[in-house]
């Protein structure tokens, strides 16, 4: 195998660098490109979950199937010279240079595939828009497409991730590579970030929502569920609004850790990746073509489904009603219900917050005080159903219609959506919560409610995050809260828990937090009667 490490001087006369691995010999050989801040220095780490920044995939196995592999760092990273934009206007036309670049070699046959996880993916989306001429096809596996909405201000709130992702998984790993030189990022993100708490031109460029309908090379958008706090829908509008020959594929792994294992094993590549790569880099008859368009992992189950179309065309609609009625299954602010029928009973729930039980983020101690651990819901609303007398199946985007009040000016909705499983009668006497499965999540901040109406649709409403209203206290107010799609079976005998309140923890959150302001002080009350009818609507299918 040859391994090189060169400089590639790109329109404005900065210099990128990159990492050549291709086999032996002249070629020509199709070549696999990489592009993100994490330097390919660190290539000689393992690719473990120890290390989730290294999401390149096996590239010596690549290069065992007759591919070059291309690592590019993006300018102000690794050995690339010039100032890290975190996807900025240069950052993306140094994609297209690069491109242009490596499909100019005498080693290379002219064609250009993408690839890589994460950041590699977001960068992917930019790369199709941008369409340069010896690009071929995108593997988009796992990436964000809208980073304002996906990730630095879910619903327009805050979010901790990226900040402290440049900290620790930038910045800290430029100036302490396993290999090679060290780099001083002088870019802040955080700064950024807070200097931009709006959806304003800083993020408009940053968005490679805004050029998905571009897409016109062939496109395997391959997503995960377990990301919903940070990549899912990307892979979903991805694949949805891209032009040109195009399927997707979801896969259940849980969680981001799992993710990263999945992707860096050659067991993955050799089944998912490798057949999409051979035929539009090498013209191999594979199965790529014969696979579904659609093929989806049903969370909560074993199964994996296929369809023609994202959402599935037989999907129909229910609509389920908050109400005030106690279910008696879990302990709660309230213990309100969730019905197909219209609410009955009070017609209001309410809380004051901060509330005093809470301890980390919205999360306070069980029954038993800190000897008893963490309880998540406890210090929440819920509205809960009763139990399910046959399996449901929800697959497709979810919304919530929310009614509220608020004694402030703003206040923020996180919503989560889950499995409650059923209890023995024996832990229900001793207070203990239910176990429950996350199913999806949601954010709004209230100021942040007016929708775009040309991008909204019926099922997914699109908040255009640039003039935030402050709310009349006390006023009534609709809003329109997009749930992360998912695909998820839950089984008869089960509940569906809706939660309501207005933050989150570290408890539960992980990575992906959001810090509570100290001016988070109020009462929220959200209203479930005739006039008022707060509801979530679920895809379901038959």
């Amino acid at each position: 195998m040859i391994d090189e490490i060169i400089s590639i001087t790109v329109r404005d006369g900065i210099q990128i660098g990159a990492r050549i691995y291709r086999p032996d010999g002249t070629g020509p050989y199709p070549a696999l490109f990489a592009a993100s801040p994490y330097r390919f220095d660190n290539n000689s780490l393992p690719a473990s979950p120890q290390f989730l920044w290294r999401e390149t995939g096996p590239i010596e196995w690549y290069v065992e199937q007759g591919y070059a592999y291309v690592h590019m760092d993006v300018r102000g990273s690794g050995r690339s010279g010039g100032d890290y934009e975190f996807l900025g206007k240069n950052e993306q036309n140094d994609l297209y240079d690069v491109i242009e670049w490596i499909g100019a070699q005498s080693w290379s046959n002219g064609k250009v595939g993408a690839i890589g996880q994460s950041y590699y993916c977001m960068l992917q989306w930019f790369m199709g828009a941008m369409a340069p001429p010896s690009l071929a096809c995108l593997a988009a596996h796992d990436g964000l497409a809208d980073v304002y909405r996906a990730s630095t201000h879910h619903g327009g709130i805050p979010c901790d991730f990226f900040p402290g992702h440049w900290w620790y998984q930038n910045r800290f790993i430029n100036r302490f590579p396993a290999e090679g030189p060290a780099c001083e990022q002088a870019t802040d993100l955080g700064r950024l970030c807070a200097a931009h708490p709006t959806y304003d031109d800083f993020w408009r460029e940053r968005s490679a929502w805004e050029g998905l309908s571009k897409i016109k090379v062939p496109l395997y958008s391959s997503g995960v569920w377990g990301k919903i706090q940070l990549h899912t829908r990307g892979n979903i509008d991805g694949y949805c609004r891209a032009q040109g020959p195009k399927k997707l594929r979801m896969s259940g792994v849980p969680n981001a850790w799992a993710a990263a294992a999945e992707f860096s094993s050659i067991d993955f590549h050799q089944r998912v990746m490798l057949p999409f790569y051979d035929h539009y880099l090498k013209g191999k008859s594979t199965d790529y073509l014969a696979r579904p368009n659609v093929e989806y992992a049903v969370r909560g189950s074993n199964l994996t489904r296929n369809a023609e179309t994202w959402p599935p065309p037989d999907i129909h609609y229910t609509r389920w009603y908050l109400n005030a009625v106690p279910t008696g299954s879990v302990t709660s602010l309230n213990d309100g219900g969730l019905s197909p029928q219209p609410a009955q009973g009070p017609n209001a729930t309410g809380y004051r917050y901060p509330q005093p039980g809470w301890v980390a983020g919205v999360v306070g101690f069980g029954p038993t005080g800190p000897a008893g651990g963490f309880d998540p819901v406890r210090r929440v609303l819920t509205f809960t159903s009763v139990p399910l007398d046959q399996d449901l199946e929800i697959t497709g985007p979810i919304k919530l219609v929310l009614y509220a009040s608020s004694s402030a000016s703003d206040t923020d909705f996180f919503i989560k959506l889950s499995d409650q499983h059923p209890q023995s009668p024996e832990d229900r006497a001793k207070d203990l919560n239910p176990h429950a499965e996350l199913i999806t999540r949601g954010w709004l901040r209230a100021s942040h409610r007016a929708l775009d109406p040309e991008r909204s649709s019926e099922m997914v409403p699109y908040h255009s995050h640039s003039d935030p209203r402050p709310l009349t206290p006390g006023e009534i107010t609709k809003f329109e809260i997009s749930l992360e799609p998912m695909a998820y079976l839950i089984k008869a005998g089960h509940r569906l828990r809706l939660e309501i309140v207005n933050g989150d923890s570290p408890v539960t959150e992980q990575l992906w937090g959001h810090y509570y302001r100290p001016s988070k002080i109020g009462t929220d009350t959200i209203h479930h009667d005739a006039t008022h009818p707060s509801e979530l609507i679920l895809p379901v299918k038959p």
